[in-house]
């Protein structure tokens, strides 16, 4: 068999990875040449623990090559990102762009799978673009939608551990997805149809959506009531049944920070909870950075000169690259906008360089600054010894001490 997969993004690069890994012919497809270029070079253009060394075997025995183009396969996967238009609409153009570049090379006896994040009734119109330009193939094509479950960090493991929600256009279709998943996923495959599968991975991300917010609102009402709310909710957390998650600089990433619109922007009645708890986590990116402003202003009041601010953290989840919808970077660009009374150091120990901001060393950012504002609670952080000497505003709990 072989599978072509558009997208080589975080999710799409490791997917046909592994699944070349597992003994399945694999095509990867990406729009960027440069990706194309660095993946068949055997180097990975993310951050992703063991998958280089995967990538460079599956490399050499020939079952994996990227191109810009896809070639005729068995099985097309469409892995590409879905946008905002608008005020936070779902863009569902790239899903369409690949779909048609995939339209042409389909066959009876395909198999036609979307994995990328899409507004509840995607599979149906692609199914409908797909026939309505390919009439012949109606009824003779397997058409199913199939979200994926992983965390960045932890990809290798969790592509084949995870339990996976298959829905297809149709029974056969759920069984024809299933069988090509069931070579590499030793999870359990879950069937339903096409429209509960778009909707359950919204409602899985909108959960955690949900559940962030409650810690988030928990960590403004502590900040003002002056209560170390780390502690507070440790405590809270050993009632039986209360499982409060942590709070941090906002919500960021693919997924749980863009998933619920998704839900929001087709049912705007309905959705109030989901609705409010995206303005919770937007909101605690703004408050960060007011915070950090106030203490600066503070800071020049009591000592009569410019302070040095190190913010630690651009990515949007520890000991990642990833620095999609990330809090940490907006709050970093809204104080170098909002203050320029302080020197500002910007710190990300996984990104090489980045073209808006210069980056220092996290150690050197720590011994300059006289305030060092944590974002984002990378492992490398955690090994700097708190300094009482320094103003330490610690919203993702490196040190946890309030």
């Amino acid at each position: 068999m072989k599978a072509c997969f558009m997208g080589l993004g975080y999710i799409g690069l490791p997917t046909a990875i592994i699944s070349a890994k597992h003994g399945i012919d694999v095509v990867g497809v990406d729009i960027n040449p440069n990706v194309v270029n660095v993946t068949n070079q055997g180097k990975l253009h993310i951050i992703e623990p063991g998958m280089e060394e995967m990538l460079k075997e599956v490399l050499e025995d020939g079952k994996f090559k990227a191109y810009t183009e896809p070639l005729v396969s068995d099985a097309y996967f469409i892995v590409v990102p879905t946008p905002f238009k608008g005020d936070h609409e779902p863009d569902i153009s790239y899903v369409e762009a690949a779909t048609k570049m995939v339209i042409p090379l389909l066959k009876e006896g395909d198999l036609y799978v979307i994995e990328s994040t899409s507004p509840i009734g995607t599979t149906e119109k692609m199914a409908e673009l797909i026939f309505t330009l390919r009439p012949e193939l109606e009824n003779k094509i397997y058409i199913a939608y199939c979200p994926e479950r992983v965390l960045p960090g932890n990809v290798i493991y969790e592509l084949v551990h995870n339990d996976r929600v298959i829905g297809g256009l149709n029974l056969e279709s759920t069984n024809k997805a299933i069988e090509f998943y069931s070579q590499f996923v030793k999870g359990q495959l879950h069937k339903t149809n096409c429209r509960t599968a778009e909707m359950c991975k919204l409602t899985e991300n909108s959960s955690r959506d949900v559940q962030i917010a409650f810690a988030n609102e928990l960590s403004l009402i502590c900040d003002k009531a002056g209560i170390n709310v780390w502690e507070l909710i440790e405590l809270a957390n050993k009632h039986p049944r209360v499982n409060i998650l942590q709070p941090g600089s906002g919500v960021g990433g693919h997924c749980i920070a863009v998933d619920p619109y998704f839900i929001t922007a087709d049912y705007p009645s309905e959705s109030k909870i989901i609705a409010t708890a995206r303005d919770i986590n937007n909101y605690k990116s703004f408050w960060c950075a007011e915070k950090v402003k106030t203490t600066i202003l503070e800071f020049e009041l009591k000592n009569r000169r410019r302070p040095v601010v190190a913010m630690m953290g651009l990515a949007f989840k520890p000991n990642i690259d990833d620095l999609r919808e990330s809090p940490a970077k907006n709050i970093v660009s809204r104080v170098i906008q909002i203050c320029n009374n302080a020197e500002i150091l910007i710190v990300e120990p996984n990104v090489v360089e980045h073209n808006q901001f210069k980056l220092t060393d996290y150690m050197t950012a720590y011994e300059k600054a006289d305030i060092v504002v944590m974002l984002t609670a990378h492992d490398q952080f955690k090994t700097l010894v708190y300094d009482e000497s320094k103003v330490i505003l610690d919203f993702c709990g490196v040190y946890k001490r309030g």
